[in-house]
């Protein structure tokens, strides 16, 4: 069956016949998905999306974030989604689709949670806060600008090793949890950072002692997270940031950024060094190059 935006609607209608004859939903329920429905549909004719398959996933996460862009609160979020779920698996139970790919698209108990971010322009603010031509300054600029061109945990910032980042190639080597290797792209900005940061402010933090360490505090140690967050705090404070802001929220808003503006969902997945057995299907190998096209193309700091 060709599965085109045309047949669609009529797919819906079937989908919404099932439910009332074979579930016996209410009609306030029926027209809460046929208006979910409708919604879904603008969002892939907008994108220029002509089809559903059984790889949706992605589409499905691109329509969520879009949601929240628009203003659609977590609860009504969590609706549109179980609606999607309720109308893949109806597609599958047909035999129109093999499997469902709303089913790995996680929906807590106590609604739709996608997190909190920062805008362009506010990260900006953040980033551009440190005062670069003191040492400190600069060692906090590159920190910054690093955990959000690479989507960093915390942990992973203030643990990385010098020998762990290759500024002629551009790439960062990360062990996140599970002491799983990944490598990630990062953008001139946090190159020029780092770079001017290990050629000019560190050896003056270091003051002769010898640290394996990219980012140094005291006697060559490392930052520790919690000195990190409080660093994060006041230069949010210092561009005029007040709302509660995070290590994480730098690295949620370098995942959303990516994906607002196009990305492949897999190549944010493998930056961002999440692995869940639950979502294999939509993990899958991309080859250094592709990740690093793929930053410099779509993150706002590439």
């Amino acid at each position: 069956m060709n599965k085109n935006l045309f047949s669609l609607d009529i797919i819906a209608d079937q989908f919404l016949n099932y439910l009332i004859v074979e579930k016996g939903v209410s009609k306030k329920t029926i027209e809460s998905y046929s208006s979910d429905l409708a919604r879904y549909f603008k969002f892939l004719k907008k994108s220029g999306i002509e089809s559903v398959s059984a790889t949706d996933t992605p589409v499905i996460l691109k329509h969520l974030i879009a949601l929240r862009n628009e203003g659609l609160g977590s609860r009504s979020r969590a609706r549109h989604l179980v609606t999607l779920r309720t109308f893949y698996k109806f597609m599958v139970q047909e035999k129109m689709l093999k499997n469902d790919p709303s089913r790995v698209v996680d929906l807590p108990k106590i609604g739709l949670k996608i997190p909190d971010i920062l805008s362009v322009e506010d990260v900006t603010s953040v980033l551009n806060a440190p005062d670069a031509s003191k040492p400190i300054g600069a060692r906090d600029a590159a920190m910054l600008e690093l955990l959000y061109a690479a989507g960093l945990r915390v942990s992973e910032l203030v643990n990385m090793k010098l020998l762990n980042i290759n500024m002629e190639a551009c790439f960062i080597k990360v062990f996140g949890k599970g002491s799983k290797e990944r490598i990630i792209p990062i953008g001139f900005y946090a190159k020029e950072k780092v770079d001017y940061y290990i050629k000019t402010a560190r050896p003056i933090l270091l003051k002769k002692v010898v640290s394996r360490y990219l980012f140094v505090a005291r006697a060559g140690k490392p930052m520790t997270r919690q000195g990190f967050w409080k660093l994060l705090k006041r230069y949010a404070g210092q561009a005029g940031i007040y709302r509660k802001i995070t290590p994480h929220t730098l690295r949620h808003s370098f995942a959303s950024h990516l994906l607002e503006r196009g990305a492949d969902l897999r190549a944010v997945q493998v930056m961002l060094g999440h692995v869940d057995i639950s979502t294999t299907q939509i993990y899958t190998h991309v080859a250094r190059e592709h990740l690093k096209n793929m930053h410099k193309k779509y993150h706002p700091r590439g």
